[in-house]
């Protein structure tokens, strides 16, 4: 079966902060947990952690080794099948061409954010370009107070922000995530269908 061609890439750099300066931003355990399993739920076989700080790489690695081997591993075995989805690479060239080694086509990237861009593509149409097609596309999801403006200007694609109800629009990552992995791999139904089997939530994986 053809590897799926879709993954996510969270980035740490480059990244803007509060006061629009280039930083790094630090690593946060539940981004990571949270979006590898929501990417593993969706089916994605690469989640990307993008940090070109030696130590908070390190952090990644020993964050996803707890959960894939000896204790953790044995106590949680849904959670180590998220975490071995992950890599850590110290930028998006990196993270391109690591998931560039599944296809033949090259690895196109798309972007987002909380502002809307003029040209934008929506995520239904973006859905429809993901099965219609094999071309692998790099999502990358800004940390942070966004990915900068040469984030935006290098990609192939930009996506339009996700919307809420009103002008406030401040999702963590994390939820952005699952949102738009829901919206770009999750299963139609239709409007009319009843009796929708409920999910239980058991206390092992929350």
């Amino acid at each position: 079966m053809a590897p799926d061609n879709l993954a996510f890439a969270l980035v740490h750099y480059p990244v803007y902060n509060k006061h629009h300066e280039v930083v790094t931003s630090a690593l946060t355990n539940l981004d990571q947990h949270d979006i590898a399993r929501s990417s593993k739920t969706f089916g994605l076989e690469r989640f990307y952690i993008v940090t070109p700080s030696e130590e908070q790489q390190k952090l990644a690695e020993r964050i996803s080794g707890h959960w894939q081997q000896g204790w953790g591993a044995n106590y949680n075995p849904d959670r180590r099948q998220a975490l071995d989805i992950v890599r850590v690479t110290p930028s998006v060239a990196a993270a391109v061409s690591d998931f560039q080694l599944g296809f033949s086509k090259p690895v196109k990237v798309a972007v987002t954010g909380a502002a809307r861009r003029p040209g934008s593509t929506s995520l239904f149409t973006f859905r429809g370009l993901l099965k219609e097609s094999d071309q692998p596309y790099l999502l990358l999801l800004g940390t942070g107070w966004g990915l900068t403006d040469e984030c935006f200007a290098a990609a192939d694609l930009i996506l339009e922000p996700l919307a809420g109800f009103g002008t406030y629009n401040h999702l963590s990552v994390r939820s952005a995530a699952a949102i738009m992995l829901d919206r770009l791999r999750g299963i139609e139904h239709e409007e009319t269908q009843t009796n929708t089997p409920s999910i239980i939530q058991e206390e092992g994986n929350q």
